[in-house]
C-alpha cells in the first residue's frame, strides 16, 4: 500500500522535497563553519567565583505596624442604618481613634539610647559619630582662656604690662567657694558694690525682686582653720569639718524683676532701686526702711523700668529708662513730677549719664541703635518735649547697653558679637544742640567679644570702674566661658578672671567704684568675687 502511494508521488513534488533536504544540509554545514570560527552565539560562559567571600546581607528588621482600629462594614455586620445600634457603633470607633492618637502623642519617659529611636539615616554609632568633635570640643572649650600668663609675658609696653600684671593678679575670694555664695534666690539681673572702701559689701537684685547682701570681709570657719592648721603643719582634714555657709542677708522690695540699682552720690546710705514692677524705692541703710519714691499714679499701669541714675551734680534729680523707648527724670523734692521723653520706638535696654556732663545721655535700644541726647536743648510743644539728638550709631543686631564714663567715652554691648569703644572729647565744651557727623559717631575700637547669652543668662554689659585710682578708664564684661573679661578705653584686654568652683556663666559684673575689686554674679544667684 506504502509502495502505491510513493509511485502517485509526482514529478514535481519529488523535486520539491529533493529540493528542501539539500537547502537544510547546507544551513546546517554554515552553523558548523560559523561555530568553528568563533562567530556563532556560543554558550554563555560562566560568571568566575570570587576570590573573597560575600557578607550577607542584613535581615530587613520588620518594622511591626502600629495596630489601629479597623473600620467594619455595618451592612454585613447586619445593623441597620440609623439605629441606635448603628451611632454606638460609630461613637466607639471615634473613641477608639482619638485614644489611638492620644497614645502617639504621649510623652516618652525614661532615658533614650540614640540608637534606639533613630528613624532615618545612617546607622547611629555614638563613636564615629559626626556629632562627636563638637561634643567634645564643646566640653574642653567650656572654660577655655583666650587671655592668661602668656598674653601679658609677650606684652612689650611697659605700662600696659605692668597693668596686665596688677589685674590679672586679682585673686577669687577664698572665703567661701563660689557656688556657696548665693547672695539671691533667683537669678541675678543687676549688681554692685558699697562705695565703702574698707569694707567690700556686694549687693544683688534677682529675678523675682529681691535684694541681697553679702559681706565679703567674713571668712568661714573652715578657712580659718585651714590657715592655722598650714601654719602649724597639722591635717588639713578636720579643717572641713563643721564648715556652715556664709552671712547673707535679703531683702523682697519689688514684686518683679530688679533691674538696676544706684548709691546715692551724697549720702552711701541711700540705695536706689528700679524693678520691672514699673517702680523706683529708696533703700535707707540707716533706718532700715524703703519707701517708694516714683511709681506710677495708676496701679494698672505696665511701665517696667529698666535703668536708674543719679545725677551726679544734682542728686535730687533721677534719671529712669523704660522697656516702652521712654526716658524720665524725676524731682524726689516734689514727688508725682515727672518729665517723660520718647527717645526711641522700641525697647531701651540700658542709658547712662555723663558723670561729668549729666546733661548728655547715651542710651542702647532694640532699633540698632547708641544715640547721644542733649538735655539742654529741648524741641516740641509742651508735654511733648524732647531733647537734641545729636548724634546715632547703628550697629548690624540690637544693643543691649550704653555706659558713659568720666572721661566722656561710651563703651556698648550688642548681639553682633561686639563690644564697641565711642570716645567724645572735650564734651564740657560743646554747643548746646550740637550736630555730630557720621565720623564723630564711629567707635575708636572694636571688640570681638562673644555676646550671645540666649534664654537663660542676664544679658552681657559693659561697665566701666567709676573712679579708678591710676586715672586709667577700664571696664569689665562677663565672658560666655565662665570668666569675667577686663579691658582698657583703648580696647586692650588686661585680665581674664576665673577660678576653680566657678561653676556658671558669672554674667552680671560690676567694678567698685575706685577699689580693684571686681564681683559678677550668675544665673543660679551665686556671686564670684576677686580682690
Amino acid at each position: 500500500m506504502a509502495k502505491k502511494v510513493a509511485k502517485e508521488i509526482s514529478d514535481y513534488e519529488q523535486q520539491r522535497l529533493a529540493n528542501i533536504a539539500q537547502r537544510d544540509k547546507l544551513l546546517k554545514q554554515l552553523a558548523l563553519d560559523a561555530s568553528s570560527a568563533g562567530l556563532g552565539p556560543g554558550q554563555k560562559p560562566k560568571p568566575a567565583k570570587p576570590t573573597t567571600t560575600q557578607r550577607k546581607k542584613p535581615a530587613v528588621k520588620k518594622v511591626k505596624e502600629e495596630i489601629v482600629p479597623r473600620r467594619t462594614s455595618s451592612r454585613i455586620a447586619g445593623i441597620e442604618a440609623d439605629s441606635e445600634v448603628a451611632k454606638r457603633k460609630a461613637e466607639d470607633e471615634y473613641v477608639a481613634v482619638q485614644e489611638a492618637a492620644r497614645v502617639k502623642r504621649q510623652r516618652i519617659s525614661g532615658p533614650l539610647d540614640l540608637g534606639e529611636v533613630q528613624v532615618a539615616g545612617k546607622a547611629w554609632d555614638k563613636n564615629a559619630s559626626f556629632l562627636q568633635s563638637i561634643v567634645d570640643g564643646g566640653a574642653r572649650n567650656t572654660k577655655e582662656r583666650t587671655f592668661g600668663e602668656q598674653e601679658v609675658k609677650d606684652t612689650t609696653d611697659k605700662e600696659l604690662r605692668a597693668l596686665r600684671e596688677k589685674m590679672s593678679a586679682l585673686e577669687l575670694y577664698d572665703g567661701f567657694e563660689p557656688n556657696r555664695i548665693k547672695i539671691t534666690p533667683e537669678r541675678i539681673y543687676s549688681l554692685g558694690f558699697h562705695p565703702d572702701i574698707e569694707k567690700p559689701l556686694v549687693f544683688a537684685g534677682d529675678k523675682m525682686g529681691n535684694l541681697g547682701l553679702f559681706d565679703a570681709s567674713q571668712q568661714s570657719p573652715a578657712s580659718v582653720k585651714r590657715e592655722r592648721v598650714k601654719a602649724e603643719d597639722q591635717d588639713e582634714e578636720e579643717a572641713e569639718e563643721d564648715d556652715p555657709n556664709p552671712d547673707i542677708t535679703s531683702f523682697h522690695l519689688h514684686g518683679r524683676t530688679i533691674s538696676s540699682f544706684q548709691f546715692s552720690p551724697n549720702n552711701p546710705s541711700h540705695l536706689y532701686t528700679s524693678s520691672y514692677d514699673s517702680s523706683i524705692r529708696l533703700l535707707d541703710l540707716t533706718k532700715s526702711s524703703s519707701t517708694e519714691v516714683y511709681a506710677p499714679t495708676d496701679t494698672s499701669v505696665d511701665e517696667p523700668i529698666s535703668g536708674v541714675e543719679m545725677d551726679p551734680q544734682s542728686p535730687h534729680l533721677l534719671y529712669f529708662s523704660r522697656l516702652d523707648g521712654h526716658v524720665g527724670r524725676t524731682d524726689t523734692r516734689t514727688p508725682g513730677t515727672v518729665d517723660i521723653f520718647q527717645l526711641s520706638e522700641k525697647k531701651i535696654g540700658g542709658f547712662s549719664l555723663n558723670p561729668s556732663c549729666p546733661h548728655f545721655i547715651a542710651t542702647a535700644s532694640l532699633d540698632r541703635t547708641m544715640r547721644i541726647w542733649d538735655l539742654r536743648k529741648m524741641s516740641g510743644r509742651k508735654g511733648a518735649q524732647l531733647p537734641a539728638l545729636c548724634g546715632e550709631h547703628e550697629s548690624r543686631l540690637s544693643v543691649s547697653h550704653a555706659a558713659f564714663n568720666s572721661a566722656g567715652q561710651v563703651a556698648t554691648a550688642s548681639y553682633d558679637d561686639t563690644v564697641k569703644i565711642h570716645t567724645f572729647e572735650g564734651m564740657s565744651g560743646w554747643s548746646a544742640g550740637l550736630d555730630l557727623t557720621e565720623r564723630d559717631m564711629a567707635p575708636s575700637a572694636i571688640i570681638r567679644h562673644n555676646n550671645q547669652t540666649g534664654r537663660w543668662v542676664t544679658i552681657l554689659r559693659a561697665q566701666w570702674q567709676l573712679n579708678p585710682s591710676d586715672n586709667v578708664q577700664r571696664f569689665c564684661i562677663g565672658n560666655m566661658n565662665r570668666f569675667v573679661d577686663i579691658y582698657t578705653s583703648k580696647g586692650e584686654q588686661l585680665a581674664q578672671l576665673g577660678g576653680d568652683g566657678i561653676t556658671a556663666v558669672p554674667a552680671v559684673a560690676q567694678f567698685h567704684p575706685s577699689n580693684d575689686w571686681v564681683a559678677s554674679g550668675t544665673a543660679s544667684g551665686k556671686l564670684c568675687l576677686w580682690m
